[in-house]
C-alpha cells in the first residue's frame, strides 16, 4: 500500500503515569486489562490487515488535477479556470537535498526508535525473568522461614505437652497423697478417743488404786503423741493445698501457652502451605505496614522456656512435698504404734500387778476369815469356861457361907476352911484371867473383823481397777488401727 497525502510520521498518545500503588493483573484474559489506562485513549486502533494503521494510512482524498478535471466535467468551457503561474511560490518550496535529508532523518529516527524499542523489549524481558526469579526466591525463602517457624512452634509445643503431662501426673499424685493424708488424720481420731476414754475410765479407780502409775503416764504421753502427729499432718495438709494451687497455676500457664502455640501452629502451617494457586488469597492493602508484634524470637522462646522451668520447679517442689508426706505418715504411724504398744505393755504389767495383789488379798482374806472363825470359837470356849467357873465359885462361896454358921468353937480355921478360901481365890483368879483373855480375844476379833473389812474393801478396789484396766481399757484398745491404716492406706 502506498502512502498518499500524508508523511511517515505517526501520532502517539502518551499514557498518564501509572498510580504508585498499582499492582499488575494476575490473569492473562483480555478482560483483566480493561480500564488499565483510564486516563487516555489510543488515537489509532489496530488493523486487521497485518500492518498497523498508525504507521500506514489509506488513500488520501486530497484533490488532484485529475479529480479537478473529473469534477469539472459537464461544465462548460466558460467555467474552466485558467492556469496561473506563481513564481513567487518557487522560492518557498524545498530542494531535493532537503527532501533527501528529511528522508534520511526519518530513517534514522525510525531506526533509533526501533533500536530503543528492541533494547527496551529485551531489557523488559530480562527484567521480567529477573523479577520472576526474585519473586520465586523471596517466596521460597518466606516459605522456608515459615517452615522453620512451624518446626520451632512444634518443638516448643511438644515440650509444653510433655511438661503438661508430667505436671498433670504430679498434680494427680499429690491429690492422691492428700487423700491418703486426710484418711491418716481421720484414723488418728479413734486412737485419740481410746486413749482419752482410758484416762477417763481410770479416773473411776477407787481409794489407794487411784495412783499416777506408769499406765497413766504412758496414756498421757500417747495423747500428746497423737495430737502432735495430727498437728504435723494438718500442717502438711495446708502445704499440700498451697502446692496444689501453685501446680494448677503453672498448669494453667502451660495450657494457655499451649493453646496459643496450637493457634499459631495452625496459622503458620496454613501459611506455609499457601501457594500462588491456592484459594482464599487476596489483597490486603497496607498490611505490610501494620506490625502488632509484642515479642521477638528470643523473648518468645524465653517466655515458653520460663513457663516450662517454672512448671518444672513447682513439680520438683510437689514431688519433694509428696515424699516428705509419705515419710511423715510412716513416721507418725510408727510413733503412734510404738506408743500404743508401750501403753499396752504398761497396762499388761499393771493388770498383772493388780491381779497379783488381788490374789494376795484373797489369800489374806481367807486366812483372816479362818482366824476370825477360830477366834470366835475361842471366845465361846472362854465364855463357857468362865461360866463353868461360876458354878465352882458358887459352891465354894456356899460352903464358906455355910461354915460361918458353925457354933462356937466349931468356927475353926481348919484345913478345909483354908482350902475353901484358897479355892475361892483361885477360882476368882481363874475367872479374872479368863475374862481378861475374853476381852483380849474380843479385841483380836474386832481387829480381825476390821482387817476382814479392809481386805474385802481392798479386794473390791482391786477388782474394780482390774476390771477397768483389763476389761474397759484393754477391751477398747483391741480396735486400735493398724500401721497401714495409720499411714493412710485403707
Amino acid at each position: 500500500m502506498e502512502l498518499l497525502g500524508s508523511t511517515l510520521t505517526a501520532t502517539y498518545a502518551q499514557p498518564s503515569p501509572t498510580p504508585p500503588n498499582f499492582l499488575p493483573a494476575i490473569s492473562t484474559m483480555a478482560s483483566s486489562y480493561k480500564n488499565r489506562f483510564p486516563n487516555y485513549a489510543l488515537t489509532h486502533s489496530l488493523s486487521l490487515s497485518g500492518r498497523p494503521s498508525t504507521y500506514c494510512k489509506g488513500t488520501s482524498h486530497s484533490p488532484t488535477l485529475a479529480t479537478l478535471s473529473r469534477g469539472t466535467e459537464g461544465l462548460g468551457e466558460k467555467r474552466m479556470l485558467p492556469f496561473v503561474s506563481n513564481r513567487a511560490g518557487l522560492f518557498t518550496k524545498y530542494t531535493r537535498d532537503d527532501w533527501y535529508k528529511a528522508s534520511l532523518t526519518n530513517y534514522k529516527e525510525s531506526e533509533s526508535s526501533r533500536h530503543n524499542a528492541e533494547k527496551l523489549r529485551v531489557d523488559t524481558s530480562r527484567m521480567i525473568q529477573d523479577k520472576d526469579q526474585q519473586t520465586r526466591t523471596t517466596q521460597s525463602g518466606s516459605t522456608k522461614n515459615l517452615g522453620e517457624r512451624v518446626n520451632d512452634i512444634g518443638f516448643w509445643k511438644s515440650e509444653i505437652i510433655r511438661e503438661l503431662d508430667e505436671m498433670i501426673g504430679e498434680t494427680n499424685a499429690l491429690t492422691d497423697i492428700k487423700k491418703k493424708l486426710e484418711r491418716a488424720v481421720a484414723e488418728t481420731e479413734a486412737p485419740l478417743q481410746v486413749a482419752e476414754e482410758c484416762l477417763f475410765h481410770r479416773e473411776k479407780r477407787m481409794g489407794i488404786d487411784l495412783v499416777h502409775d506408769d499406765v497413766e503416764k504412758q496414756l498421757l504421753m500417747e495423747v500428746d503423741v497423737i495430737k502432735c502427729c495430727q498437728e504435723r499432718m494438718r500442717l502438711h495438709q495446708e502445704k499440700i493445698i498451697a502446692q496444689l494451687a501453685a501446680n494448677r497455676a503453672a498448669q494453667h500457664e502451660l495450657e494457655k501457652d499451649l493453646s496459643d502455640k496450637q493457634a499459631a501452629f495452625r496459622i503458620d502451617d496454613k501459611n506455609h502451605h499457601l501457594r500462588n494457586t491456592s484459594d482464599g488469597i487476596s489483597y490486603y492493602r497496607g498490611v505490610e505496614h501494620f506490625d502488632a508484634a509484642i515479642s521477638v524470637p528470643e523473648s518468645w522462646a524465653k517466655f515458653t522456656d520460663d513457663n516450662i522451668l517454672h512448671s518444672h520447679s513447682e513439680r520438683a517442689a510437689s514431688s519433694k512435698l509428696r515424699n516428705d508426706i509419705e515419710n511423715l505418715m510412716v513416721v507418725t504411724a510408727n510413733e503412734m504404734w510404738n506408743q500404743f504398744n508401750a501403753v499396752n505393755v504398761a497396762l499388761t504389767n499393771r493388770i498383772a500387778e493388780t491381779g497379783d495383789a488381788k490374789n494376795k488379798i484373797q489369800g489374806h482374806l481367807a486366812k483372816t476369815l479362818q482366824e476370825l472363825f477360830q477366834s470366835e470359837m475361842a471366845i465361846e470356849a472362854i465364855r463357857k469356861a468362865i461360866q463353868d467357873k461360876v458354878a465352882s465359885l458358887k459352891v465354894a462361896h456356899t460352903r464358906l457361907d455355910e461354915r460361918t454358921r458353925r457354933p462356937n468353937v466349931e468356927l475353926c480355921r481348919d484345913t478345909a476352911q483354908l482350902r475353901l478360901v484358897n479355892e475361892v481365890h483361885e477360882i476368882d483368879d481363874a475367872i479374872q484371867c479368863l475374862q481378861q483373855r475374853l476381852r483380849d480375844s474380843e479385841d483380836i476379833l474386832q481387829a480381825l473383823v476390821r482387817s476382814k473389812a479392809t481386805l474385802e474393801h481392798d479386794l473390791i478396789v482391786k477388782s474394780n481397777s482390774l476390771f477397768i484396766d483389763q476389761e474397759k481399757c484393754m477391751g477398747m484398745r483391741k480396735s486400735y488401727p493398724s500401721t497401714l491404716r495409720l499411714a493412710g492406706y485403707s
